[in-house]
């Protein structure tokens, strides 16, 4: 999967990513921070699921419905176990992802809110 990662993401979690076969960028790694309307949108135009443990993003998603192209919340996890639940997170919901749903994955839960279906 195409993913990009939000420079608040451990850049370890970029190699461990790479290992298991996904296409990362990780923000951590660009000259300036462009602001979460621009990350957004470039995850989208990219057909990359945002990787965050900023819930900005969320918001920007959910209130202001902005497009995006899938999102992973981080919440309360150590460092050291970020790349584990984020690889777990997409192996069991990366179609959802790929559908453009927003996952919250907490210590103990997991909370998936689907991607809105446009009024036909």
């Amino acid at each position: 999967m195409r993913i990009l990662l939000d420079t608040c993401v451990w850049g370890g979690v970029r190699d461990a990513l790479i290992r298991s076969g996904h296409d990362v960028i990780w923000t951590g790694e660009w000259e300036s921070d462009p602001g979460d309307e621009e990350i957004l949108e470039m995850a989208k135009v990219q057909s990359r699921i945002l990787v965050t443990l900023d819930k900005d993003f969320g918001e920007l998603a959910v209130v202001h419905n902005k497009p995006h192209a899938g999102i992973i919340r981080l919440v309360d996890f150590a460092t050291r176990d970020q790349a584990a639940i984020c690889l777990r997170v997409l192996q069991r919901h990366g179609n959802e992802l790929l559908e453009g749903a927003l996952v919250t994955a907490e210590p103990g839960r997991i909370r998936i809110r689907p991607a809105e279906i446009p009024d036909q």
